[in-house]
Order: structure tokens, then sequence, then C-alpha cells
């Protein structure tokens, strides 16, 4: 499933919750809504934001920064990693 940055969670769609947070996340960042190295919005603004359960926006993020999307300091927040460049 590709996702849109406008996109919203959809309860019903084959896709679980978290998965689509994650496309909708990386299609944001895509889009520039958060630049690299800058913090993104909090877990308390996605729960907000999309209507869910805070432990979905977690599965969320942990699978971000698994995948080396995004990365988390805690107290401070979730930022948007540096991607490496096709020269690097």
């Amino acid at each position: 499933m590709s996702a849109t940055p406008d996109d919203d969670i959809d309860p019903d769609a084959p896709l679980t919750p978290y998965r689509q947070l994650v496309e909708i996340i990386r299609a944001r960042i895509a889009r520039g809504d958060w630049a690299p190295g800058r913090r993104m919005s909090s877990e308390t603004q996605l729960v907000q934001q999309y209507g869910i359960a805070r432990s979905t926006v977690r599965r969320a993020i942990a699978v971000l920064v698994e995948e080396g999307d995004v990365f988390v300091i805690p107290q401070r927040g979730t930022f948007v990693a540096e991607r490496p460049t096709a020269n690097d």
C-alpha cells in the first residue's frame, strides 16, 4: 500500500493501523513536512491527529526506527534520520 501524506487511518482497511501510519509518516517525510535532523510530531500529537491509540503510534515509530527512517532521543522526541545519498 502506498499512502499519501494527507491520508487518514482506515480501521477497516486490510493493512493494520500501525502499518498505515508508517506509510503516512514516510510520505510526510518525503513531502518535506519534517526535514532530516528535525523533530517530528510528538506521540500525543499523532494520537490526536489520527484518532488512534498511543500503543499504535509507538509501534509505528518502532518500525520506523528499526528501518532507519527516524531515531528517538529520550525526553526530546522523535527525529527524522539523515538518509544517505547515492554518492555515499
